[in-house]
């Protein structure tokens, strides 16, 4: 049953559209920014963050399970398949960091 699941949820990850999600990450880019560098000290950067946490907290948003007064109102818009397609996006872009000397 766990197998099933996992293939299933892999399949699903699959079939997300990280092109579609740049589309739709328009609406994102005042507070996080179509990089996925928050503009707002408030958002989190989004760059680089895993697909599965990425539509976790999407998806408890759009539940209510996770409140905010913009990410609750935004989620309420988004469907499974746009929140895959953005968690592809931003979990596609690649980050660096810089360690101080």
């Amino acid at each position: 049953m766990a197998l099933l699941a996992a293939l299933a949820w892999c399949g699903a990850a699959d079939a997300a559209d990280p092109a579609a999600g740049k589309q739709k990450a328009r609406m994102c880019q005042v507070c996080h920014g179509l990089d996925g560098i928050a503009r707002l000290p408030e958002a989190p950067n989004l760059a680089g963050e895993s697909t599965v946490y990425l539509e976790r907290q999407l998806k408890a948003f759009r539940a209510g399970e996770r409140k905010s007064p913009q990410m609750s109102v935004v989620a309420q818009t988004l469907s499974d398949a746009d929140i895959a397609n953005l968690a592809a996006w931003y979990s596609s872009i690649e980050i660096t960091a810089k360690m101080p000397e």
